[in-house]
């Protein structure tokens, strides 16, 4: 059986087309039909967090510059930490002899709740904010810590 090779003559302008055609596709998936991130639990307002488990318990932190301790209410619950946030936007300036030329600000509101996978003492948390980051600390309750028993030696 004889192989035959054929030689494709190169067209950038065909590669650069198929390279633009893939990049409006990545684009009206990501942001034009923000739903399918959102089924993955992907929310474009709410903060971006780390979480850290530890054999004590967990360490969330939570990106949030900008925004003041006081617009944010952190709640433990059933397993459940939420996060909300409302930041409002400051009063318009009602004289008339200044204008915006351009404003871009986000003024939002966020909730994200994560789940916690275990037990946890809520009344012990502890929450920092710092330089735009919150940072929670939040203990396992005794039941689900481990222990190390010792065995006694006769």
């Amino acid at each position: 059986m004889a192989t035959y090779l054929t030689r494709r003559t190169w067209n950038p302008a065909g590669e650069m087309l198929a390279l633009s055609e893939a990049m409006d596709q990545l684009m009206r998936n990501a942001f034009v039909s923000p739903a399918r991130w959102l089924e993955g639990g992907f929310n474009f307002d709410a903060p971006a967090v780390d979480i850290m488990e530890t054999p004590e318990g967990f360490t969330i932190k939570a990106a949030l510059p900008g925004w003041k301790p006081e617009d944010v209410d952190i709640t433990v619950e059933n397993g459940l930490l939420t996060l909300k946030g409302e930041w409002k936007q400051e009063e318009e300036n009602k004289d008339e002899k200044n204008k915006w030329l351009r404003r871009e600000i986000r003024y939002n509101s966020f909730e994200r709740t994560i789940s916690l996978p275990t037990e946890v003492e809520a009344d012990k948390a502890r929450a920092e904010f710092e330089n735009g980051v919150l940072t929670l600390t939040i203990p396992k309750a005794e039941v689900v810590k481990p222990k190390q028993i010792k065995i006694a030696v006769k």
